[in-house]
């Protein structure tokens, strides 16, 4: 039995690209208290009675889009991450799960506890959010109360550095009129009950800022994803596009720091949706900087954060 165990947890992904197990799998992610805050009893039969039944098929077309021969691509890229991060750290077991779908967080922390004495989890989630991290962390401690949790690490400084050189590499292959630095959008009432997320993204934007060697009037952030008629935190990305095309910014760059791996939002719902309404109304060229995924530097990166912090 080895000492340590550490398990890598992101947000998860169905099964399969067909309506059946999108279906289960927006059940389960759309039943979380975390990230649906309206009482049960008035949410579960709107989103039994109207949103799956609606929203199930149309998302599967979405996944079967950015689907790969290896499965999805958030389970795929995050896969070959702890492979290459199990390689960098031989004395400990390195594990996935996902907060959603398979593998479950409870089930792979059981087997863990047979291969090691000590675990630490790490969400791939760059930005403390109740919406994707608490239920992280609830769930490790249902499954090991003794589990040692890694909460954030978007203010350390080896991974802005990291993230610096991914977009100036990308800004330096091309001709651009923005960067724009779009995060995973949460309820505006989250971050008024004391969430930090907008804090935090915010303050990743200005290290991102002083690390770039773009013209700081170039840069501007955004928030995407959007779900439901709530307010969300803005500006939303969409709208950031049409304006940037009318005021005739017709090349863009556009990096999502939430998005460790590539998923639906980057490779769907930004290269595809958020690019069509960029070039309908007058964009030309949306350019995405490709997520960390599997890259040596991100799994050492998070090596040296494991080692330093596990």
């Amino acid at each position: 039995m080895k000492k340590n165990g550490l398990l890598l947890v992101n947000l998860g992904s169905p099964d399969t690209p067909t309506t059946p197990d999108v279906k289960r799998y927006l059940k389960e992610f759309l039943s979380d208290r975390n990230v649906i805050e309206m009482p049960p009893a008035l949410w579960q039969p709107l989103l039994r009675g109207i949103i799956l039944p609606t929203r199930s098929w149309r998302s599967a077309t979405f996944y079967r889009n950015c689907w790969t021969k290896d499965g999805s691509p958030l389970i795929v890229y995050t896969e070959r991450l702890v492979a290459k991060v199990q390689k960098l750290m031989p004395e400990w077991i390195v594990k996935m799960a996902m907060t959603y779908g398979k593998p479950k967080i409870s089930d792979t922390i059981v087997e863990m506890k047979k291969e090691c004495q000590n675990i630490t989890v790490l969400p791939l989630f760059p930005f403390f959010t109740k919406s994707t991290t608490q239920t992280v962390i609830d769930k490790v401690k249902d499954a090991d109360p003794e589990a040692k949790i890694i909460d954030r690490f978007s203010a350390e400084e080896d991974y802005l550095d990291l993230l610096a050189k991914q977009i100036q590499t990308a800004w330096d292959k091309g001709k651009y009129d923005k960067l724009l630095i779009s995060y995973h959008g949460i309820p505006t009432a989250m971050v008024n009950h004391g969430d930090p997320y907008r804090d935090e993204t915010e303050a990743a934007t200005a290290e991102l800022i002083k690390r770039l060697d773009i013209p700081e009037k170039q840069i501007k952030m955004a928030y995407q994803s959007k779900f439901g008629p709530m307010p969300w935190l803005k500006p939303y990305l969409r709208n950031t596009l049409l304006n940037e095309a009318q005021l005739g910014h017709r090349d863009v760059l556009v990096v999502a720091p939430s998005f460790v791996a590539d998923c639906l939002e980057t490779l769907e719902e930004d290269q595809v949706q958020n690019y069509q309404v960029f070039r309908e109304n007058g964009g030309n060229n949306l350019v995405m900087v490709p997520s960390l995924n599997d890259s040596p530097e991100f799994a050492q990166f998070i090596t040296d954060l494991v080692q330093r912090k596990g």
